[in-house]
């Protein structure tokens, strides 16, 4: 069960608010990181191994970006469940290389006076172009969601588990928070 995008970014942001928890908290291990990965790269991995995609859309000048890689991405409950459960894809949304996934291509869309962005990001974010956008795709590759914006390491905790568990095709987000996700936090 697919929910609407505008009913998922509600409760996404919601999970900003939310008390701290354990995911919050934690302090990264030495040399703990996300085993980022090119598209590229991650589509080759894919083509013999399914499992769903986590793409961190950003630009160099996106200082929430930043913020982002900083605090959340070096999390230690986010890098050992990204690192886990899904391909991680950094993605430049304005890279002027081409990227080639099967028989598809994508390239840079200059719009004149340096400025552009790249096809691929825009497709992946709906056009709808916000830094940082994070975006989940499933096992075929299929869309499950774009989140935009900055996301702190426990609201980012939640939602890759509320994703990589297959609870989005289940139950609605603030069910899973109140539920599935304390109660995994009780056995810890």
């Amino acid at each position: 069960m697919q929910k609407p995008l505008t009913l998922l970014l509600a409760l996404f942001l919601t999970a900003l608010t939310t008390a701290s928890t354990p995911a919050q908290t934690e302090k990264p291990p030495k040399g703990g990181k996300i085993n980022w990965l090119t598209i590229e790269q991650a589509y080759a991995l894919y083509q013999k191994t399914p499992k769903k995609f986590v793409i961190d859309v950003y630009t160099d000048w996106c200082g929430w970006c930043k913020v982002m890689d900083r605090n959340t991405f070096r999390n230690a409950a986010v890098v050992d469940y990204v690192n886990r459960n899904y391909y991680a894809v950094k993605l430049n949304a304005e890279q002027r290389e081409d990227i080639r996934l099967g028989k598809d291509t994508f390239r840079f869309v200059d719009q004149g006076n340096g400025r552009g962005y790249h096809q691929l990001a825009a497709s992946l974010m709906n056009n709808q172009l916000s830094y940082p956008t994070t975006v989940f795709l499933d096992e075929k590759m299929g869309m499950i969601q774009p989140v935009a914006g900055y996301l702190e390491p426990t609201a980012f905790h939640q939602i890759i588990t509320f994703i990589g568990g297959n609870h989005h095709k289940a139950e609605p987000f603030e069910q899973f928070k109140a539920g599935t996700y304390v109660k995994s936090y009780a056995k810890k």
